[in-house]
């Protein structure tokens, strides 16, 4: 559910990761504190908007990592209609959209070495006690980085299938993308070999 830095270049760019990830944390606790929702739809407005001083485009590229959230939002409404809750669910929701558009603006535009020297810093201390500060930051790098690329990957599959097949891909695509899955970790864990591993 979360994309890569955005090309387009917005003010955000420049701001440092640290503050960007700092007003982040908070925004996230200010959003489950808070149970109103006219709170949480005017914190989504405030985040859509938000996407909007970027531009069209920007604005864009986020409305469509916001769509991949739709089965969570029919799943949550649809479950707090039969139980009657209507507005618990909305307040649910809202939080829900909004706390990913904010993420998701934070990494459409922070680089991810931007966060990793973050997560570094961070941990610092902990290198006092021989823990491996780098392993960590790495294995941040790379869920960030495989993951919408692997959700890519499960999207050709089905396309591939639907393709050859009238019938829905469903569960028959599990096994080739664990193949896949496999293949790329097997592929990423020797080129981090080749190149010194995670040692410091």
């Amino acid at each position: 559910m979360i994309s890569l830095t955005s090309p387009v270049r917005t003010r955000a760019h420049g701001w440092p990761a640290a503050a960007k990830l700092a007003l982040l944390c908070g925004a996230t606790v200010v959003l489950f504190a808070r149970t109103d929702i006219g709170f949480q739809a005017a914190a989504f407005v405030t985040a859509l908007g938000l996407y909007l001083l970027g531009g069209r485009q920007f604005a864009r590229q986020g409305g469509a990592a916001l769509l991949q959230l739709w089965p969570f939002v029919v799943l949550v409404g649809v479950w707090h209609v039969l139980t009657g809750d209507i507005e618990a669910g909305s307040v649910i929701i809202l939080r829900l959209l909004t706390a990913f558009a904010l993420a998701n603006l934070v990494t459409m535009t922070t680089t991810l070495w931007q966060m990793i020297d973050v997560v570094m810093a961070l941990t610092a201390p902990l290198r006092a006690l021989g823990l491996n500060t780098r392993a960590l930051a790495l294995g941040m790098a790379l869920v960030v980085r495989f993951t919408p690329a692997l959700a890519d990957k499960g999207t050709q599959l089905t396309q591939a299938w639907r393709a050859r097949s009238p019938r829905r891909a469903s569960w028959r695509i599990v096994m080739p993308f664990t193949v896949l899955a496999i293949d790329d970790a097997e592929n990423v864990a020797e080129a981090l070999r080749a190149r010194g591993g995670t040692n410091p």
